[in-house]
């Protein structure tokens, strides 16, 4: 326990502060149990350790472990939750849980048997926290540290601590917003370079190999994380790599499930079932068609990869600048607002509001004579009336 508590303050003394993702603010210990989900290379152990340096005692009340951390290899998690609350422990943080085994079951025992402990964890295995929310559902809060937006972006490149805005906000003021925004950085400058390499915090570290570090994350998260919540061999996930292959060079994907599955080999339900798996890993956005009922057997309408950064490092061709904008604009919604295909527009955000995405010729004849429809574009610095800058969907967190 004593040589974890040094390591724990070490790191915790040593992590930066300077730059902090946007859920630092939304983090609370109210909950007994605050699960950060989030993607591999979103941030997550350097949020975690910036919270207790910031917000929690120093000290003996708060201890930070991974649970690869060698300790483990003879010692319990419950049997460190009873001695660290027995000397006075408050606040347990657990890194990478996914890598204790049985790590949930003894969490719901820590939960049970030691009501004054909070504990806060992360996991980079989205599909382990997946396959655990149920058992944990009633005791834990489930947080999502999404990728990075453009005013992250904007905030670490330049250091300017921008706001953020509601679509609502967007929406109804994107002339009077925009012109506050430019006069502290340049917009699409800012944007063309964010939609190729600043989706992921760690893009300052090595810039040129930025797009193989990003396909080591797909690797893991097919060779690792998915055999870990499914009984795949290793033909599955070499067809499930085929299978991004097809979508990276396609996307905005409309799929033929049943054409995709003979292409690929495997049978239509464990296609749909390997979709939705890489949505919950954050490779994959799917959509469906508003008003259309969803279940686990349902083919989504439309497939994108989760962020433009990928379509970057996954596409062997430079993408399409129309596939650029949509995943850029869905990414940034994402989990923030419900998104839909929309019949005559691209997307219906919110259930009311309708957006067509362009280019410089974008005009309205789609969309013409819909109440909340809005053109949105990406060869703009600021918009006038219902046309609105794609930029500013960057700043919606």
């Amino acid at each position: 326990m004593e040589g974890l508590l040094i390591k724990s303050a070490r790191k915790i003394n040593a992590v930066p502060v300077d730059f902090k993702r946007y859920l630092f603010d939304r983090l609370h210990t109210r909950s007994r149990i605050t699960f950060i989900q989030g993607a591999r290379g979103a941030g997550k152990t350097t949020l975690l350790l910036q919270y207790a340096r910031e917000r929690l005692p120093a000290g003996r009340k708060t201890l930070y472990v991974a649970l690869d951390d060698l300790y483990f290899m003879e010692n319990r998690l419950y049997d460190l939750a009873d001695t660290f609350q027995k000397q006075g422990g408050e606040y347990l943080l657990l890194d990478e849980v996914h890598k204790y085994p049985g790590w949930s079951r003894e969490l719901k025992l820590i939960y049970d048997d030691f009501p004054a402990l909070r504990v806060l964890a992360t996991s980079s295995s989205l599909l382990e926290l997946h396959k655990a929310e149920s058992d944990l559902s009633r005791r834990a809060v489930w947080l999502l540290l999404k990728e990075m937006s453009l005013r992250e972006f904007v905030y670490f490149q330049t250091g300017n601590q921008l706001p953020a805005y509601s679509l609502e906000e967007i929406l109804s003021r994107h002339e009077q917003i925009a012109l506050e925004l430019i006069r502290t950085f340049k917009p699409l400058e800012m944007f063309r370079d964010f939609v190729r390499m600043g989706a992921y915090p760690f893009f300052t570290e090595d810039p040129d190999n930025y797009h193989e570090k990003l396909l080591q994350i797909v690797n893991l998260v097919l060779e690792t994380d998915l055999p870990a919540v499914e009984r795949v061999d290793f033909a599955f996930i070499v067809k499930l790599k085929k299978l991004l292959g097809i979508i990276a060079e396609s996307v905005p994907f409309t799929p033929n499930i049943t054409k995709l599955s003979e292409r690929i080999g495997i049978s239509r339900n464990a296609l749909v079932r390997a979709l939705y798996l890489l949505e919950k890993a954050r490779l994959l956005l799917l959509l469906h068609k508003a008003g259309k009922g969803i279940s686990k057997l349902s083919k989504p309408d439309k497939i994108y990869l989760n962020n433009p950064n990928l379509l970057y490092a996954l596409n062997i061709r430079k993408p399409e600048s129309g596939t650029v904008r949509e995943t850029f604009l869905t990414n940034q919604l994402d989990h923030l607002y419900p998104v839909n295909l929309h019949p005559k527009g691209d997307f219906v955000v919110d259930g009311r509001y309708i957006l067509e995405v362009g280019g410089k010729t974008k005009g309205f004849e789609q969309i013409k004579n819909l109440p909340d429809a809005y053109i949105v574009r990406d060869d703009l610095e600021n918009g006038t009336g219902r046309i609105i800058p794609l930029w500013l969907f960057g700043f919606l967190y």
